[in-house]
């Protein structure tokens, strides 16, 4: 299609890339520019992305949020996704190191109290070391470990416990709790959307997760922002629901980035979307996964 042809190309061109295009260039943004990228055939640009975290990540294997920030390192899985995506390139970006610094690093952990809604005891990725888990970096992680083939080691298999249980009763989430001073929060997008990427092929024991795509069904439109609508659609493609509009409205969401920045992070997340179930953030942890 014409305007994913064009995006790949504006995409191509803001390597490495930052999330606004006067911002700085950073890790999360570069590493799925870099998968979109190397699922749109456009091997040389992927691979300069893939060779600048390559030079970013630290010797214990993280990758930092830029160049200059070498901590916390969130970003990790990202960076170890864009690498198997990019495995038949040259690429110099340490998988295996990367890989066995994530299974180290754990949020902190609770006893579980009748007050909190979720099951604190439960432990997945913070968004800094010895803070506590929260859904987004637990699904980043869970989705490269998977697709790094470890998705019945027991760190991953305790995160997709903890990923169920931070649904919400009703369906969806919100970034890390459930119940607040006994007020249910209400669910997001975006980590609804990933929480549905990271849970794809999982057990929906108590009909939590079927809600949540209910959910993410009902919740997007032709008007969501062009990051949600991307993480709700990918979150749909993992388990085939993505609706009929979804490249209709994915479009449109591209004209209005270009028209306001044509900032990088959007781009490649729109990209990412557009490929629907053969978007590699479905395919690579389906790839390595034992399910």
């Amino acid at each position: 299609m014409p305007w994913i042809d064009e995006l790949a190309e504006r995409l191509s061109a803001q390597i490495p890339c930052g999330y606004h295009p006067t911002g700085p260039a950073s890790s999360e943004p570069t590493a799925l520019a870099a998968l979109a990228l190397s699922a749109a055939g456009h091997g040389q640009a992927a691979a300069k992305a893939l060779d600048w975290l390559a030079r970013l990540q630290a010797d214990d294997g993280s990758v930092g949020p830029t160049a200059k920030q070498r901590t916390p390192g969130w970003a990790t899985g990202w960076a170890v996704l864009a690498a198997l995506a990019g495995k038949a390139q040259e690429r110099q970006f340490d998988v295996d190191r990367a890989v066995a610094w994530m299974l180290q690093l754990k949020g902190e952990g609770m006893p579980r109290t009748s007050d909190v809604g979720h099951d604190n005891s439960l432990v997945g990725w913070p968004w800094v070391a010895d803070t506590h888990s929260w859904v987004e970096p637990t699904a980043i992680s869970v989705l490269a470990l998977k697709a790094a083939g470890k998705s019945n080691h027991p760190r991953v298999r305790e995160a997709v416990f903890l990923l169920t249980d931070r649904l919400l009763s009703g369906g969806g989430c919100n970034y890390g709790n459930t119940i607040v001073l006994g007020q249910e929060l209400r669910p997001h997008v975006q980590p609804s959307g990933l929480a549905m990427l990271a849970l794809a092929g999982e057990i929906d024991a108590d009909g939590r997760i079927a809600r949540t795509l209910d959910y993410l069904t009902a919740e997007l439109s032709a008007r969501t922002t062009s990051v949600s609508l991307s993480y709700g659609l990918l979150g749909l493609s993992a388990h085939r629901r993505a609706p009929p509009s979804a490249l209709a409205w994915l479009e449109a969401a591209y004209r209005r980035t270009v028209a306001r920045d044509a900032a990088a992070y959007p781009l490649a997340l729109l990209s990412l979307a557009a490929r629907d179930a053969d978007s590699p953030l479905v395919t690579l942890p389906a790839s390595g996964s034992a399910f």
